[in-house]
């Protein structure tokens, strides 16, 4: 059954539209354990590049229809779609010479952003001239060695009959089932790295650039170009939804708070770095009469002085909630760590920073349980009850974290349709309170945060009855 058609029956619009922009533009004192850049491009230990051509042949990727007998074989088709989201990556260096492209790098005076470092690092399989094969084109994108790492060492192997999924990762094939290195991988762009070209300041998003967000999932859905079929289960572990998701909001944290606690990356000269923070507490209506109207929400897990702007919490929120469902006993550790984290916000840059460095490390011990674990037929349900909840809720007080909610309800709905444990037409049922839920956070402008959390908890409460 195929994933990617199957977890996207019927309106799938809200979500692509929270999306678009993202994929299509896209993409010290303490001792910091260095993350480094954990993607293809880094892993590929001085590898050659040899470009997406490389694998476009007919009788290998190329073909215009899916039907080939082991792999699909119109996995370049998909990618290079000049529609649909499957098609993002290979438009991301295009769009660096948009209007939009054109104009961020004007008023960060970039020069051209189609040969800016800053931004090619996204944009395109962003490599040393020394490992660039005969084939290799920056302007290909985000192409096939970006994600599956550099095809010097396993492109003539990786077809042979004699060949194995293993023998290939021995060759520098990425293992992408994996759920930590594929979120690792992800990352780097979806939400940044250390290496050059993967980091998007609050410079870049005050020049136009969007928002970036990011969730494991889904994003995995959109760009999927192949099928879960006998053959893949073979060689590989068919994806648990509820792992994938989870693992990605781990990995999540341990980047975001990686990276804060990096002084090159936290600290613009004397201020912070703003991008860490969330946007829509500070870009918010301005009143100073002597009417006030407050436009934020106390929020219970944000302990911070009044006034302060934020941490964007928005996968701290759903790891909190995940974790205190399927592994409570290191769940209540991050949450304390969380916790602190923000208290130490209001304090001074050393102990924000420190709390930052624990906190990571409370996330990756989350995300090797998490990756670890087995799961039941009920864990979906489990989630998407507790995301809703009570205890939950009052945490959706600003729009990153909402918009992260609706998406895992939705994402963990189509789970349960691909597993078969929902039929497409009950799930058609409840997708008028999940629309109901996306609309409420349709644009930031219009944001309403008890609009939100009623529409969840109608939408989880649906989904919960079919149990």
């Amino acid at each position: 059954m195929e994933r990617r058609a199957a977890g996207w029956h019927g309106r799938r619009g809200q979500a692509l539209r929270l999306l678009a922009i993202a994929l299509l533009l896209v993409s010290g004192m303490l001792a910091v354990v260095p993350s480094g850049s954990t993607s293809a491009q880094a892993s590929s230990s001085g590898a050659r590049y040899e470009g997406v051509a490389t694998c476009a042949g007919s009788t290998c990727h190329g073909r215009s229809e899916g039907n080939g007998a082991v792999v699909r074989q119109d996995e370049i088709a998909s990618w290079q779609d000049p529609s649909s989201a499957s098609g993002a990556h290979s438009r991301a260096y295009s769009v660096l010479a948009s209007r939009r492209g054109r104009q961020i790098a004007e008023t960060l005076g970039l020069g051209a952003a189609t040969s800016a470092p800053v931004c090619l690092g996204c944009h395109a399989t962003f490599v040393p001239q020394g490992q660039r094969g005969a084939r290799f084109h920056t302007s290909d994108g985000v192409g096939c060695e970006s994600c599956h790492g550099a095809a010097q060492g396993w492109l003539q192997l990786h077809y042979e009959k004699a060949a194995s999924h293993a023998s290939n990762i021995r060759a520098g094939l990425v293992p992408l089932e994996n759920p930590q290195v594929r979120a690792k991988v992800c990352l780097d762009c979806h939400y940044g790295s250390s290496d050059t070209g993967q980091f998007v300041t609050h410079s870049m998003m005050a020049a136009g650039h969007p928002r970036i967000s990011f969730e494991l999932d889904l994003f995995s859905s959109l760009q999927q170009h192949h099928d879960e079929d006998a053959d893949y289960i073979r060689r590989k572990p068919r994806t648990d939804s509820v792992r994938l998701w989870a693992v990605g909001q781990a990995e999540a944290v341990a980047r975001a708070t990686d990276l804060f606690a990096r002084p090159g990356f936290g600290m613009r000269g004397m201020f912070p770095e703003f991008y860490f923070y969330d946007c829509h507490s500070c870009h918010r209506q301005i009143t100073d009469g002597p009417a006030r109207r407050l436009t934020f929400e106390t929020n219970p897990g944000r302990p911070i002085p009044f006034g302060n702007p934020p941490f964007n919490d928005e996968n701290i929120i759903m790891l909190s909630t995940v974790s205190g469902t399927l592994a409570p006993e290191a769940g209540a550790s991050f949450s304390s760590a969380s916790l602190e984290f923000h208290r130490a916000m209001g304090r001074d840059r050393a102990s924000a920073q420190q709390a930052a460095v624990t906190l990571r490390e409370r996330a990756q011990a989350l995300s090797n349980a998490l990756a670890a674990r087995s799961y039941a037929g009920d864990d979906t349900y489990r989630v998407i009850a507790a995301i809703a909840s009570k205890a939950t809720a009052p945490r959706f007080t600003d729009y990153a974290g909402s918009v992260q909610a609706v998406m895992a309800v939705d994402t963990l709905l189509n789970a349960l349709v691909r597993e078969r444990r929902v039929t497409v037409g009950a799930a058609a049922g409840i997708r008028a309170n999940v629309n109901r839920a996306y609309a409420a956070v349709a644009a930031p402008e219009t944001y309403r945060p008890a609009e939100f959390r009623s529409a969840l908890a109608s939408a989880a409460g649906a989904i919960g009855s079919l149990q």
